[in-house]
């Protein structure tokens, strides 16, 4: 082989000290990124900005005895969210009524009101939901008539706490 050889093939690579350098530097960038994501994370969980679960809490049942011989009537909750993350109350059931569902009493400022089926509810983070005859309740469908006083049992299903057992008061309307 001769010089001008060697030469030409010598020209086309770079030294060993330029692709290690190189190479360095290539790793670096997503390693230095990662470590500043993870000083971030940690820092956003230290001061506590991440939240913790959803803790729902739920008291103040009460369900309407239903009028003469109508086999539906209203349930309502007081629901509170103690964690620091949002959740939403997605179903409610009860072995003492036909069928249950989540409703929501609109005003239409005519004189006339409307009720509508709704999806789930959001309950914010550290929040409370007071379900009411004027905005969102649970319209149940009963199996039997029911006396004032009576408890009847219902359970809460959300969408990351898991259900809630919970109890409600058979009440006369307006009392």
């Amino acid at each position: 082989m001769t010089e001008s050889d060697r030469r030409e093939m010598t020209q086309g690579r770079r030294p060993a000290r330029v692709r290690l350098r190189e190479t360095y530097l290539a790793a670096a960038v997503p390693v230095i990124s990662c470590l500043v994501c993870l000083c971030g994370l940690t820092a956003w969980v230290g001061t506590g900005a991440a939240g913790t679960p959803p803790r729902i809490a739920v008291e103040d049942g009460r369900v309407f005895l239903p009028y003469a011989d109508e086999g539906n009537t209203a349930a309502f909750f007081r629901i509170s969210n103690l964690g620091g993350s949002e959740d939403q109350l997605i179903s409610v059931t009860s072995p003492a009524v036909e069928q249950s569902v989540l409703s929501r009493h609109r005003s239409t400022g005519t004189g006339a009101d409307s009720m509508k089926m709704t999806g789930p509810v959001d309950i914010p983070a550290g929040g409370t939901v007071d379900m009411s005859p004027f905005g969102v309740d649970v319209m149940v469908k009963v199996k039997e008539r029911w006396q004032a006083g009576q408890v009847i049992p219902f359970v809460l299903h959300f969408r990351h706490h898991g259900p809630v057992e919970t109890i409600a008061i058979a009440v006369r309307p307006g009392s």
